[in-house]
């Protein structure tokens, strides 16, 4: 029996998404992991950087992933699957890649508890919304929102893994020393990987042109954003040669 699209758990989820940013923005105070952990939580329960990021960044993934894999065209088909495709080739990178290669510091346990419960709601309502609500025109592929959507969304990844590259290359295995990122956006900001990632989600608020989709963007725009700016603090003070044109976020602005 085909699955009929329920319009109030959508409204619900994007409404949860846009109202978590605005918390975001209001305390501003960014997640405590990474450079930005406290000295009074080291001692909390932990685990290994790679095992927290894989299992964090998983169920974006797969919850997705098994749905569009039961589509009959789940490849090549109609724009919304193409859509949901993108959504799971960035947390494929995530689960599959990035958490393998990084060289964080150990990840809180109840940070990473609060990501996975994320990742579900996300991953379910972003999937939810396209296979089962969504409803495009014949022609979507070649409307403007779609091909600049996909095109910001491209751009944004490509930014986010080279910044992510050049961060670990900063570090030899098992070193947790910091080090001024060089290079690439980094030029010009200290949250080039964030940057990258907001592009990322606009594009796709921009290519699927949902309430899901912007609420997403949003949210990543807020939770990013105040990371970027409280990791330009940090270099700011532990770097008395940071560069002083480098800004927070956007080249030559913020």
């Amino acid at each position: 029996m085909p699955v009929r699209c329920q319009e109030s758990p959508v409204l619900a989820g994007s409404a949860t998404l846009a109202t978590l940013g605005l918390m975001i923005l209001y305390f501003a105070q960014p997640s405590t992991y990474g450079k930005l952990s406290p000295r009074s939580a080291r001692g909390a329960p932990c685990l290994p950087a790679r095992a927290a990021w894989f299992l964090q960044e998983l169920p974006s993934f797969a919850v997705p992933a098994g749905i569009l894999f039961q589509q009959p065209r789940f490849l090549f088909g109609p724009p919304e699957t193409v859509l949901l495709g993108l959504f799971c080739a960035h947390y494929f990178h995530r689960t599959f890649i990035y958490s393998f290669l990084t060289r964080g510091r150990p990840y809180p346990a109840v940070i990473l508890f609060q990501g996975i419960v994320f990742c579900i709601g996300n991953g379910f309502l972003q999937s939810y919304y396209l296979i089962y609500c969504a409803e495009y025109p014949e022609e979507w592929f070649t409307d403007i929102r779609f091909s600049l959507g996909v095109f910001l969304f491209i751009l944004g990844m490509g930014i986010n893994i080279h910044s992510d590259h050049t961060l670990r290359q900063l570090r030899k295995p098992g070193e947790v020393t910091y080090r001024i990122p060089q290079g690439g956006l980094f030029t010009y900001v200290s949250g080039a990987n964030f940057l990258g990632e907001i592009i990322e989600w606009i594009g796709y608020a921009l290519a699927t042109w949902s309430l899901p989709g912007l609420a997403f963007a949003f949210f990543s725009l807020c939770f990013l954003g105040l990371r970027a700016v409280y990791h330009h603090r940090f270099y700011c003070k532990v770097f008395e040669d940071y560069p002083k044109s480098r800004k927070a976020l956007i080249p030559f602005i913020f």
